[in-house]
């Protein structure tokens, strides 16, 4: 395993948070200056303890935590680690399938990375994303909310009307996974599994609207990736645009994305609920945007309200049989929360794409990864709330 260490230096430091909040050219990405320091919290509080830092990123290097990629930490908009790992995915790959396909989760033109660029794929990242966009389709249309029922708009398409409670689901179904369609996607090896299936067919929201009800929508959460594509498919009823190009003006123009590749589906839409790659800079500004509560230079790109809604626990436990209590919002997750806010909240990728949020400490902490067929000893997932967090407690 070989990897470039970013040596934080002041020097390399305030040239790094350039690079990620200023938005200056790179290898991966050409993305438009920014002046704007993107920090809202009060400068008292406690930094990161380095040694905490250094610790992940040795047992990364030992390869406690698989096949990581990148792993980021900002705190108030200062960039104090970041660092990237090659893999040789062309030759971990071959024991697999490789046939050349882009739903084909072991080839390496495909994926972690887009074809030997920067460009990583975000896998359900892709979800809090498309999230945002409704967001900010909703924000500019405000004859649609999320209580606005959402069989009527998709009048294009053949829906049995037999299944009554499926005229009820309302777009807060879609986001929060609540639709109350029968959904299985449980084991991404399972042949049964509806995301493996939806992806392999050729229609796929036909695929979603096919699918029966087996609860009241709104009342039970059932993850399903399904309806994440309807939810773009919303985006471009509301907008009349599809999803990457209403993208491109709305939120990836003025953030400074310049660079990125989306997924299309076979009937010609793009896949909103895990097809999307941006490099890790540029992911890391959907952190710096919701710390902003939706600003980015001064500018609301989207609604306060619904940055809000997004990271609160809408469902307070997604999996009462655990001891965890996770929370979800509109495509968010949150991991960690208590008397209904968020005290951490993150998207979450298939194989350790996470993006995760801690507002009290004006903190986001990145991981790229791609650890799909065997378990590791360590989850970048619990690293934020079991080791970074505890560490800035106890300077407090």
């Amino acid at each position: 395993m070989k990897k470039s260490n970013l040596k934080i230096s002041i020097l390399s430091s305030l040239i790094l948070l350039m690079f990620i909040i200023i938005g200056c050219n790179t290898k991966s990405k050409k993305s438009e200056a920014s002046e704007e320091k993107l920090s809202i919290i009060a400068d008292s509080i406690p930094t990161i303890n380095q040694n905490i830092l250094d610790s992940i990123h040795s047992k990364i290097n030992e390869g406690a935590y698989g096949l990581i990629d990148r792993f980021m930490v900002i705190q108030q908009g200062k960039l104090l680690a970041d660092y990237k790992y090659n893999q040789d995915y062309k030759s971990i790959a071959q024991k697999y399938d490789t046939t050349n396909y882009q739903y084909n989760y072991d080839h390496p033109d495909w994926h972690p990375y887009y074809k030997q660029t920067e460009l990583h794929t975000l896998q359900s990242v892709t979800k809090s994303i498309t999230s945002i966009l409704l967001g900010i389709a909703l924000d500019e249309n405000p004859e649609y909310t999320v209580n606005t029922k959402i069989i009527p708009l998709f009048k294009d398409y053949i829906i049995d009307t037999e299944d009554t409670r499926k005229n009820d689901i309302i777009v807060e179904d879609l986001l929060t996974m609540r639709t109350g369609l029968k959904w299985n996607e449980d084991d991404y090896n399972e042949a049964e599994n509806d995301c493996i299936l939806m992806e392999a067919s050729d229609e796929w929201i036909k695929y979603v609207l096919d699918k029966p009800t087996d609860t009241i929508p709104g009342t039970s959460f059932e993850y399903n990736s399904g309806a994440s594509v309807l939810l773009g498919k919303l985006v471009r009823i509301i907008t009349g645009k599809r999803v990457d190009k209403y993208a491109e003006e709305k939120l990836f123009g003025p953030l400074g994305i310049t660079e990125y590749y989306w997924k299309e589906t076979p009937g010609g839409e793009i896949d909103t609920e895990g097809g999307l790659y941006l490099a890790a800079e540029d992911l890391a500004k959907f952190g710096l945007l919701f710390l902003n509560k939706g600003k980015w230079e001064n500018k609301q790109i989207v609604s306060e309200g619904w940055v809000t809604a997004s990271t609160r626990p809408v469902v307070s436990d997604v999996n009462p049989n655990n001891n965890r209590k996770i929370g979800y919002g509109y495509q968010w997750w949150v991991p960690k929360h208590s008397n209904g806010e968020n005290e951490i909240f993150a998207g979450n990728g298939y194989g350790g794409q996470y993006l995760m949020v801690a507002p009290k400490f004006d903190l986001i902490v990145l991981f790229n990864g791609w650890n799909i067929h065997e378990e590791t000893e360590k989850s970048t997932w619990t690293v934020l709330e079991e080791r970074i967090i505890p560490s800035i407690a106890n300077k407090s």
